[in-house]
């Protein structure tokens, strides 16, 4: 199993991946991210960026053993042991779903305060690839 991402998609979405960058429609002011072509409120066509702050609530969350995630993982859970992933729900309203870290297992609850972070994921084509995780927001 492997989570293969070309260099040039790769490249395409380091704004969505890095930044969170969400499109505003022009036409009827939904926001979509990932971002799309098309509008799925209004099939409008004309968007503008918009970054999200990257903070929310833990919506659920899964733990995967060792041996279970994608191949580009393999050292990391040789590290680590155990992966969490889990669907945030952003304060913007888009939900996403990214690895979790600098938390303990035991600690992760639905509702946890949430905020993105951008960290190293795996090498792969001899790049490192870069992506959104997300760690628990101390502030108030």
């Amino acid at each position: 199993m492997t989570s293969y991402v070309s260099l040039p998609l790769y490249a395409a979405s380091i704004g969505q991946r890095l930044r969170l960058e969400a499109a505003r429609c022009s036409d009827c002011g939904a926001l979509a991210y990932p971002q799309r072509p098309v509008c799925r409120s209004c099939r409008g066509r004309s968007f503008s960026v918009e970054r999200l702050s990257g903070r929310g609530r833990l919506h659920t969350y899964t733990v995967i053993a060792p041996g279970g995630a994608p191949a580009e993982f393999d050292r990391q859970q040789t590290m680590t042991g155990a992966l969490a992933v889990g669907i945030i729900d952003l304060v913007e309203g888009p939900r996403l779903t990214a690895q979790l870290a600098d938390v303990e297992m035991e600690a992760l609850h639905i509702g946890l305060a949430m905020r993105a972070v951008v960290r190293r994921l795996y090498d792969q084509e001899g790049v490192i690839r870069y992506g959104t995780k997300f760690v628990p927001d101390e502030a108030p």
